[in-house]
């Protein structure tokens, strides 16, 4: 006889309240990954550091749930992860959990190299970007989420100075229903061209010369963003829906600017935190 069979198991006794909890686990777990995106073709991973939130729903008649199984997943064995394999992660926590509903996030920053348009000299820009898989009533969606920093100069301002216009950094956010074989980096690199100009991590004089005129030769409203994107996105067969936003955070007000066009035809069960982009793929 083992010691864990003479310890009483108090999570797996019997409840008589008669109240099933939908979702109950862990949240917040940090722990490496790799994730895998597709670009061009090619296959492209790389190392990073995840926040997860791991949750079951739990029957009426169940006290608690087995939390430490939620760690041994992570911990057995590499956690390789992708917009595509997603599914196969929630299937199987939900298997060892012995449960018929599940939600699985992943958040973890995104790395990828940029050139200056200029000196051509490399940096790292990274997204934030998020995971999430949700098994309810025997129907999958698989959602990934990323945050799209650019920059925006204002049409107005351009128009009506006699020198210079405001500009400011946003954040877009773009849901995409879509194919698993949707690239991440693609989705990136199509928002930063509907922006007046996109954002490096080096830039040397003449690049700060060249992404300055940039920006004022591109004038963009909030409306104006979400609208291209929103154009380029309907041009692509693999989309089913999509929802897209923008966040001017304003250089010469105390608040920010906003523009939704949503196209989703569903909800995604994520936290409205700070402007997130979000892909989501059919499982």
């Amino acid at each position: 006889m083992q010691i864990h069979d003479l310890i009483a198991d108090i999570q797996n006794s019997p409840d008589s309240r008669n109240l099933a909890v939908d979702r109950v686990g862990i949240r917040d777990l940090c722990h490496p990954i790799v994730f895998t995106d597709n670009h061009e073709g090619k296959t492209i991973s790389q190392h990073s550091i995840a926040h997860f939130d791991m949750l079951v729903n739990l029957p009426k008649n169940v006290k608690g749930t087995h939390m430490s199984r939620f760690v041994e997943i992570l911990n057995e064995k590499e956690c390789l992860l992708s917009i595509a394999n997603m599914p196969s992660q929630l299937t199987e926590m939900v298997t060892r959990l012995n449960a018929d509903d599940g939600y699985l996030q992943v958040k973890f920053p995104y790395f990828v190299t940029k050139y200056a348009p200029i000196s051509k000299a490399a940096s790292l820009m990274n997204y934030n970007v998020s995971l999430q898989g949700i098994l309810e009533k025997g129907k999958m969606d698989v959602f990934a989420t990323v945050v799209v920093p650019v920059t925006s100069l204002c049409p107005c301002s351009k128009e009506i100075s006699d020198y210079g216009a405001h500009n400011q950094r946003s954040h877009v956010t773009v849901t995409v229903r879509a194919t698993p074989e949707l690239s991440l980096r693609e989705i990136i690199q199509l928002v930063e061209s509907k922006a007046s100009c996109e954002l490096f991590g080096i830039l040397k004089r003449a690049d700060e010369k060249a992404v300055t005129e940039r920006a004022y030769d591109n004038p963009r409203f909030v409306e104006d963003t979400v609208r291209d994107i929103a154009a380029s996105l309907e041009k692509i067969s693999t989309i089913k829906g999509y929802k897209i936003s923008s966040e001017n955070f304003e250089s010469i007000h105390n608040h920010s600017a906003y523009a939704e066009i949503d196209r989703l035809n569903m909800t995604a069960p994520v936290s409205q935190e700070s402007s997130e982009a979000i892909l989501c793929c059919d499982a």
